[in-house]
């Protein structure tokens, strides 16, 4: 293969045969269950990047599970995870802590594409009767069930719609051959050309469980806030860099030896 071919056909690894297509990357009938709890100040601080800031007095987390069934490129899959509401430059968003799911398409573009801390396990989103079940397994260990009233009253639309159409923040990290960080930046994203087909809300409960490789439970469930049950299609847009932590190491070197030229 010559050199011109890998440039042009380069897009995903491997190069022969990615492990993903490229997008637009649209989802129908996707399915949220996000409940909103508030957790220890100290040690959601301690997970937050700067510059994005977390809002210390109220201290919440988003815990969610996604339905999939349908979207481009991806197939049908579950998903599940955190999401922490930040302030960055003024602008409230939230920053995805951490997701699980049990697809290598969306684990391998999330990653590589966007920054979307992936990692494989055994999430599911169900209804039972009268409720609506979230569960996240890895391994044969269970580390996270939520629970909700099934469609007990529907919620503020707009609202809803206002939440999904706010920026959300992910910190990329890709190493060098070396092992050393070759890019680690703060990605922008946001849900495009979302059509909101419902959203309700309930009576909820989430139960959080310590695992080492699943530790969701270090940001811990002190009070459940609310509860939000959606079905929306919308198409995942590509993110731009809105922080290079490199470049700012690199211009803090070159000012920490202007300083040395002076002094």
């Amino acid at each position: 293969m010559r050199e011109t071919d890998v440039k042009q056909r380069a897009f995903a690894m491997p190069l022969t045969n990615p492990a993903y297509p490229p997008g637009p990357y649209r989802f129908v009938d996707r399915e949220y269950l996000i409940i909103t709890y508030r957790t220890d100040p100290a040690k959601l601080r301690a997970v937050v990047p700067e510059p994005l800031e977390v809002d210390e007095r109220e201290a919440l987390v988003k815990y969610e599970f996604i339905r999939m069934p349908d979207s481009n490129g991806f197939g049908d899959y579950t998903e599940s995870g955190q999401v922490i509401p930040v302030c960055f430059r003024g602008r409230k968003g939230g920053y995805t802590h951490c997701m699980f799911l049990n697809d290598e398409g969306p684990i391998a573009g999330g990653r590589e594409l966007w920054g979307f801390p992936k990692k494989l396990a055994q999430p599911t989103l169900r209804t039972e009767i009268d409720t609506l079940i979230g569960t996240l397994d890895y391994g044969p260990l269970r580390v996270a069930t939520g629970t909700m009233g099934y469609k007990h009253r529907e919620a503020d639309l707009t609202k809803v719609k206002a939440a999904l159409s706010e920026p959300n923040f992910l910190l990329k990290i890709i190493p060098h051959v070396d092992g050393s960080p070759r890019i680690c930046e703060l990605v922008q994203y946001r849900l495009e050309d979302v059509v909101l087909k419902g959203a309700w809300t309930g009576p909820a409960a989430l139960a959080l469980t310590p695992h080492a490789l699943a530790p969701v439970a270090e940001l811990p469930v002190l009070e459940i806030i609310s509860a939000v049950h959606v079905r929306a299609d919308l198409t995942l847009g590509l993110g731009t860099v809105v922080h290079d932590y490199l470049r700012q190491q690199a211009r803090g070197s070159i000012r920490a030896g202007e300083r040395a030229l002076v002094f």
